[in-house]
């Protein structure tokens, strides 16, 4: 089988890539492959499904921010219903973890972020719920700080995976691009650019490229093959030497459904819908989502040194990581959650990008990978695709939505041209 353009992997990377490079070379035969069942059923559908534009790497900035003014022009212009809830994003910090992010916070707003300080007093106005402040032993050997200040992000919310994937597959089918699922990719195809047809090729000595994959269902030849297969393109680009800077790591979400739990769903001050904000509590490196459809709470974990890489095909929260780790912190800021357990648990993992916690979109002979994107690949999707898209066409700039510009090279490895991304909290 030969296409013009194969896409390896049918999560928001994969799809949205294949929709602009059909839209933006029509003629040309984009096939998009997934080992899966359907569009976005991998780390896709396990997300948390946030997006925000709270980015200290301009790179990161334009890449977020031009994909959440996107998401909502695809529901509110094109019709597509994907549960897009603005609630904004709260961090809860002490004040010394707060005035070291204070110039971090100065320059975001320049750039024209909205960001929003709640004192203390605010704070407990607004989330009664919520414990600002400890005297007790306990919480003193624990080393748990003080909650003394709420930065908001405004231009921040969630949406529904699910609805943005299969919004993304509909768009792809109407440009006249085609999907295989179950069908798994087991390796990329090597070959000389100048074939001989000796035994034994490619030789050291020859220019090599990748010319499409092998697959369990046979060979697909391609022009170009775009790598997107999230945490496991490592093990089609380990064997062909290509560094995509990332390693996978588990994170673990946990669901509650409780009536004690009505006063954090019910929180007003924040936004218009009267919610919890994503809230992210970093002394305890959990975060919280109110998620309405449901009228449930979603817990997240992402803590990270001394969490292993590995690559998982089916990962599964750590046992006891929500009742001996999580919970005895978690109910010194909320003791709404005593005695509460969790109905419901999952964990995907995500493509950590360690180096400088942007994305990479870089290109090699024969190939695009997109990825690295360290749990932000849907709140970047749009932009990321058409970064892709700008590659193939081998153009110096990605004209984002709405109009801005990113140098296409900037986003590659050898090329790699972007400022670290520093707030991390």
């Amino acid at each position: 089988m030969y296409r013009d353009v194969l896409v390896i992997g049918a999560g928001v990377l994969g799809l949205s890539s294949a929709c602009h490079l059909k839209r933006k070379n029509p003629e040309k035969s984009v096939l998009v492959v997934d080992a899966l069942g359907g569009p976005g059923r991998g780390n896709t559908a396990k997300s948390a499904g946030v997006f925000y534009n709270l980015h200290s790497s301009e790179s990161n900035y334009l890449l977020a921010d031009s994909t959440i003014d996107w998401l909502f022009h695809l529901q509110d212009d094109l019709g597509y219903d994907l549960d897009l809830a603005q609630h904004g994003y709260l961090y809860l910090l002490s004040e010394s973890k707060y005035s070291m992010l204070r110039g971090l916070v100065s320059k975001m707003r320049r750039w024209g972020i909205d960001l929003r300080t709640y004192d203390k007093d605010e704070l407990k106005r607004v989330m009664p719920d919520l414990v600002t402040e400890f005297g007790e032993e306990e919480t003193e050997l624990m080393g748990l700080d003080p909650v003394d200040v709420g930065l908001f992000g405004v231009k921040c919310g969630s949406v529904n995976t699910d609805a943005l994937a299969r919004s993304l597959e509909v768009d792809f089918l109407g440009l006249g691009g085609e999907v295989s699922y179950n069908t798994a990719v087991t390796s990329l195809i090597l070959r000389p650019e100048r074939r001989l047809d000796l035994p034994g090729e490619p030789f050291v000595w020859q220019d090599i490229q990748v010319v499409g994959a092998e697959t369990e269902r046979g060979e697909i030849e391609a022009e170009t093959t775009v790598v997107a297969a999230g945490v496991w393109s490592e093990r089609l680009l380990d064997p062909i030497g290509f560094d995509p800077l990332m390693r996978p790591k588990t994170r673990a979400i946990f669901v509650f459904k409780d009536p004690r739990l009505q006063g954090l769903l019910g929180v007003r001050g924040f936004s218009s819908l009267n919610t919890l904000p994503f809230t992210q509590i970093p002394e305890i490196r959990i975060y919280l989502k109110a998620e309405l459809t449901e009228g449930s709470i979603w817990l997240g974990c992402a803590d990270d040194f001394g969490r292993r890489y590995g690559l998982e095909d089916d990962p599964k929260p750590e046992s006891g990581l929500y009742s001996n780790s999580i919970y005895p912190a978690l109910v010194k800021y909320l003791p709404c959650f005593q005695d509460i357990r969790p109905v419901n648990m999952w964990a995907g993992q995500r493509a950590i990008n360690r180096y400088d916690g942007v994305p990479v979109v870089a290109p090699a002979p024969g190939m695009i990978y997109v990825g690295s994107a360290t749990g932000t690949g849907i709140m970047k999707c749009d932009a990321l695709g058409r970064a892709v898209a700008a590659l193939y066409a081998d153009e110096e700039d990605v004209e984002l939505f709405g109009g801005r510009r990113l140098k296409a090279a900037s986003l590659g490895v050898e090329t790699r041209g972007v400022e670290k991304e520093a707030f991390k909290i």
